[in-house]
Protein backbone atom coordinates (compact mmCIF):
# COMPACT_ATOMS: atom_id res chain seq x y z
CA UNK A 1 0.00 0.00 0.00
CA UNK A 2 2.80 2.42 0.91
CA UNK A 3 5.18 1.38 -2.00
CA UNK A 4 1.58 2.13 -4.19
CA UNK A 5 1.38 5.83 -2.70
CA UNK A 6 5.07 6.49 -2.96
CA UNK A 7 4.47 5.70 -6.93
CA UNK A 8 1.75 7.32 -7.49
CA UNK A 9 3.15 10.33 -5.97
CA UNK A 10 6.33 10.22 -8.30
CA UNK A 11 4.23 9.50 -11.03
CA UNK A 12 2.12 12.41 -10.07
CA UNK A 13 5.40 14.53 -9.17
CA UNK A 14 6.83 13.40 -12.93
CA UNK A 15 3.27 14.32 -14.98
CA UNK A 16 3.44 17.86 -13.20
CA UNK A 17 7.23 18.20 -14.21
CA UNK A 18 6.45 17.42 -18.10
CA UNK A 19 3.18 19.76 -18.56
CA UNK A 20 5.46 22.63 -17.12
CA UNK A 21 7.92 21.81 -19.32
CA UNK A 22 5.67 22.51 -22.03
CA UNK A 23 3.80 25.38 -20.53
CA UNK A 24 7.63 26.94 -20.38
CA UNK A 25 9.45 27.59 -23.43
CA UNK A 26 13.09 26.91 -23.31
CA UNK A 27 13.89 30.16 -22.18
CA UNK A 28 12.65 29.66 -18.69
CA UNK A 29 13.62 27.07 -15.75
CA UNK A 30 11.18 25.36 -14.05
CA UNK A 31 11.50 24.83 -10.11
CA UNK A 32 8.85 22.31 -8.93
CA UNK A 33 8.53 22.06 -4.88
CA UNK A 34 8.68 19.36 -3.38
CA UNK A 35 10.95 17.26 -5.12
CA UNK A 36 10.64 13.74 -5.59
CA UNK A 37 13.04 12.96 -2.85
CA UNK A 38 11.06 15.32 -0.38
CA UNK A 39 7.74 13.60 -1.38
CA UNK A 40 8.94 10.15 -0.70
CA UNK A 41 10.42 11.34 2.90
CA UNK A 42 7.22 12.80 3.28
CA UNK A 43 5.71 9.42 2.70
CA UNK A 44 8.12 7.72 4.58
CA UNK A 45 7.54 9.71 7.75
CA UNK A 46 3.69 9.05 7.50
CA UNK A 47 4.19 5.03 7.58
CA UNK A 48 3.48 4.26 10.76
CA UNK A 49 6.45 2.95 13.13
CA UNK A 50 6.93 -0.05 14.70
CA UNK A 51 6.44 -1.06 17.67
CA UNK A 52 8.56 -3.89 19.41
CA UNK A 53 6.02 -6.92 18.89
CA UNK A 54 5.40 -5.53 15.44
CA UNK A 55 8.77 -6.15 14.86
CA UNK A 56 9.18 -9.52 16.61
CA UNK A 57 5.97 -10.29 14.38
CA UNK A 58 8.01 -9.64 11.21
CA UNK A 59 11.40 -11.05 11.90
CA UNK A 60 10.67 -14.55 12.05
CA UNK A 61 12.85 -16.00 14.95
CA UNK A 62 10.41 -15.21 17.66
CA UNK A 63 7.59 -16.97 16.52
CA UNK A 64 7.16 -19.35 20.32
CA UNK A 65 7.91 -15.51 22.05
CA UNK A 66 4.66 -14.18 19.67
CA UNK A 67 2.54 -16.64 20.87
CA UNK A 68 3.21 -16.81 24.31
CA UNK A 69 2.42 -13.13 24.21
CA UNK A 70 -0.76 -13.83 22.64
CA UNK A 71 -1.82 -16.58 24.94
CA UNK A 72 -1.03 -14.18 28.34
CA UNK A 73 -2.64 -11.64 26.28
CA UNK A 74 0.53 -9.09 26.41
CA UNK A 75 0.78 -8.04 23.10
CA UNK A 76 -1.68 -4.69 23.57
CA UNK A 77 0.61 -4.01 26.28
CA UNK A 78 3.64 -4.43 24.12
CA UNK A 79 1.86 -2.94 22.00
CA UNK A 80 1.60 0.55 23.90
CA UNK A 81 3.04 3.13 24.45
CA UNK A 82 6.16 1.80 26.98
CA UNK A 83 8.96 2.70 26.19
CA UNK A 84 9.55 -1.12 27.07
CA UNK A 85 13.33 -2.76 26.84
CA UNK A 86 12.88 -6.49 25.93
CA UNK A 87 14.78 -9.14 26.21
CA UNK A 88 13.25 -11.56 23.41
CA UNK A 89 14.27 -15.19 23.45
CA UNK A 90 14.51 -16.89 20.01
CA UNK A 91 12.51 -19.72 19.04
CA UNK A 92 15.70 -21.64 19.47
CA UNK A 93 16.03 -20.44 22.96
CA UNK A 94 12.29 -21.49 23.50
CA UNK A 95 13.55 -25.04 21.95
CA UNK A 96 15.99 -25.51 23.83
CA UNK A 97 13.82 -25.72 27.04
CA UNK A 98 13.64 -28.69 28.85
CA UNK A 99 10.80 -30.75 27.46
CA UNK A 100 7.48 -30.00 28.52
CA UNK A 101 9.03 -26.55 29.92
CA UNK A 102 6.91 -24.72 27.25
CA UNK A 103 3.80 -26.89 27.80
CA UNK A 104 3.29 -26.42 31.13
CA UNK A 105 3.79 -22.50 30.89
CA UNK A 106 1.31 -22.06 28.26
CA UNK A 107 -0.94 -24.21 30.38
CA UNK A 108 -0.36 -22.15 33.11
CA UNK A 109 -1.28 -18.35 31.91
CA UNK A 110 -0.22 -16.28 35.68
CA UNK A 111 3.04 -18.33 35.20
CA UNK A 112 3.57 -17.80 31.19
CA UNK A 113 2.47 -14.09 32.17
CA UNK A 114 5.29 -14.05 34.69
CA UNK A 115 7.91 -15.32 32.78
CA UNK A 116 7.06 -13.22 29.83
CA UNK A 117 6.80 -10.32 31.93
CA UNK A 118 10.28 -11.11 33.59
CA UNK A 119 11.64 -10.87 29.95
CA UNK A 120 10.97 -6.67 29.93
CA UNK A 121 12.13 -3.85 31.37
CA UNK A 122 10.39 -0.68 31.83
CA UNK A 123 12.27 2.24 29.85
CA UNK A 124 14.48 2.34 26.43
CA UNK A 125 17.68 0.73 27.78
CA UNK A 126 20.14 0.93 24.80
CA UNK A 127 23.39 -2.13 25.05
CA UNK A 128 25.56 1.01 25.99
CA UNK A 129 23.33 1.40 28.78
CA UNK A 130 23.09 -2.10 29.82
CA UNK A 131 26.46 -2.80 30.14
CA UNK A 132 26.98 -0.12 32.57
CA UNK A 133 24.46 -1.92 34.98
CA UNK A 134 24.49 -4.79 37.22
CA UNK A 135 20.74 -5.60 37.11
CA UNK A 136 17.78 -4.33 36.18
CA UNK A 137 14.50 -4.58 37.41
CA UNK A 138 11.79 -6.16 35.16
CA UNK A 139 8.01 -4.86 34.78
CA UNK A 140 7.23 -8.51 36.63
CA UNK A 141 8.63 -7.03 39.77
CA UNK A 142 12.05 -9.24 39.95
CA UNK A 143 15.10 -8.08 39.25
CA UNK A 144 17.94 -9.40 36.14
CA UNK A 145 21.16 -9.83 36.54
CA UNK A 146 23.50 -8.79 34.43
CA UNK A 147 27.23 -9.15 33.71
CA UNK A 148 29.84 -7.98 31.14
CA UNK A 149 33.04 -10.44 30.25
CA UNK A 150 34.58 -8.70 27.23
CA UNK A 151 32.28 -8.40 24.70
CA UNK A 152 29.88 -10.79 26.33
CA UNK A 153 26.99 -9.31 27.75
CA UNK A 154 24.67 -11.91 30.01
CA UNK A 155 20.79 -11.44 31.35
CA UNK A 156 20.54 -14.32 33.88
CA UNK A 157 22.09 -17.24 32.02
CA UNK A 158 21.26 -15.75 28.63
CA UNK A 159 24.07 -14.30 26.16
CA UNK A 160 22.53 -10.96 24.21
CA UNK A 161 23.17 -11.69 20.59
CA UNK A 162 21.31 -9.09 19.03
CA UNK A 163 21.32 -5.13 20.20
CA UNK A 164 19.30 -2.66 19.65
CA UNK A 165 16.81 -2.84 17.65
CA UNK A 166 14.83 -0.34 18.22
CA UNK A 167 10.99 0.48 17.66
CA UNK A 168 8.43 3.39 17.75
CA UNK A 169 7.67 2.18 21.76
CA UNK A 170 11.45 0.69 23.01
CA UNK A 171 14.15 -1.84 22.38
CA UNK A 172 14.89 -5.39 21.86
CA UNK A 173 18.55 -7.18 22.65
CA UNK A 174 17.97 -10.80 21.34
CA UNK A 175 19.10 -13.72 24.14
CA UNK A 176 19.89 -16.73 23.01
CA UNK A 177 17.94 -18.48 26.22
CA UNK A 178 14.46 -18.27 28.34
CA UNK A 179 15.14 -16.65 31.33
CA UNK A 180 12.69 -17.58 34.91
CA UNK A 181 12.59 -15.54 37.81
CA UNK A 182 13.58 -17.80 40.96
CA UNK A 183 10.70 -19.06 42.52
CA UNK A 184 9.18 -17.04 45.34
Amino acid sequence: MIAKKRLLMVGVLMSVMLMASFACGDEEEVVLEPTAVEVVEEVAAEEPAQTVVDIAVADGRFTTLVTALGAADLVGVLSGEGPFTVFAPTDDAFNNLPEGTLDSLLADIPALTDVLLYHVVSGKVMAADVVGLDSAETVQGSSVGISVMGESVMVDDANVIITDIEGSNGVIHVIDAVIIPAAE
